[in-house]
């Protein structure tokens, strides 16, 4: 629930003026060229401008799962803040928390924002003193609801996705919401195309309906295979809560990476004029958006309800 002082502050930030001379350094839990964070990465740019000195840093750890991979980039990230003494942290998704925030920055000089942390907080200790930020939550609830009006028996899915940590937290989410509602879904951690694609040929005769989960992890992703596969075979309800992912998917409701760059600039640019960080509630991203895939559709035997079709954003293949 959004309270009061928090609405109070996001219209505060709105209209912040701008701050002299500051600089600030964005640090991605992975790297360029990973769609979700590019458009955090944008979503911060659009909202700095030229009231803040934007620097980056890259710990890699999408491309680079293993522990000591990110504890030594932490390490670097460490070392580099401490040499550009930069005025405010940004720290996008789960991993810049775990392994350098948390660990070297809790409740120090140097104020954090935090943006793109799924679900919940509390794994690396929030909040801090020194820290706020925006939680990445997926709109499940308001997708499930288009599922259960675009199909007249609903008793189990598929969620598939890529064989990663975020993965398994983002099927827990789902199961949890699906389950409420007495759908049960089973869920097929791809670590290759090859078992992508096994998977969603099973889903076929298995399951009701497939929600296609983020393929970040899949290293030898085919985006050609991987359309020719659904436009050619996929004859049940596809659906997604990822927007890079809706070419895959008939039914889209999505959340906006560049919602948590705005957000954890704005902020970034209040704390600098004078707000106390511990004073700025932790809160959770709120816009998202529908869309069909209208390619898939023609393809397919589903009829979306009237009321679907005339509130989406219709994209093709």
């Amino acid at each position: 629930m959004i309270t009061r002082t928090a609405l109070a502050f996001s219209l505060a930030i709105l209209f912040s003026s701008p701050a002299m001379a500051a600089k600030c350094l964005y640090i991605s839990s992975y790297h360029q060229g990973y769609e979700w964070n590019d458009g955090i990465e944008r979503g911060i740019e659009a909202a700095l401008k030229e009231r803040c000195e934007l620097d980056r840093f890259y710990l890699d750890t999408k491309r680079n799962k293993s522990e000591a991979f990110g504890k030594a980039m932490a390490l670097k990230a460490k070392t580099y803040i401490e040499e550009s003494n930069p005025d405010i942290l940004i720290a996008a998704d789960d991993n810049a928390s775990r392994y350098l925030i948390e660990p070297y920055f809790r409740d120090a000089e140097i104020p954090v924002v935090f943006c793109g942390i799924n679900y919940s907080v509390e794994p690396y200790g929030y909040p801090y003193s020194n820290a706020t930020g925006m939680i990445e939550i997926s709109p499940v609830r308001p997708l499930l609801k288009y599922v259960k009006n675009s199909l007249p028996r609903l008793g189990k899915g598929t969620f598939l996705a890529a064989d990663v940590i975020s993965q398994y937290k983002e099927f827990e989410l789902n199961r949890e919401v699906y389950e409420s509602s007495g759908i049960r879904l089973t869920p097929v951690f791809a670590k290759n195309m090859e078992e992508w694609i096994a998977a969603y040929r099973n889903a076929q005769d298995q399951a009701d309906f497939v929600i296609i989960g983020n393929n970040a992890g899949i290293e030898d992703w085919d985006d050609e295979r991987a359309t020719k596969l659904v436009v050619e075979e996929g004859g049940l309800l596809s659906v997604t809560n990822y927007d890079w992912m809706s070419r895959y998917a008939l039914l889209s409701v999505t959340k906006l990476a560049e919602e948590q760059g705005d957000w954890a600039a704005r902020t970034a640019i209040a704390v600098l004029e004078g707000t106390e960080i511990s004073t700025i509630p932790i809160i959770v991203n709120r816009r998202w958006r529908l869309l069909i895939n209208t390619s898939l559709m023609e393809k397919s035997n589903i009829r979306l309800p009237q009321a679907i079709i005339t509130k989406a954003i219709r994209i093709s293949l």
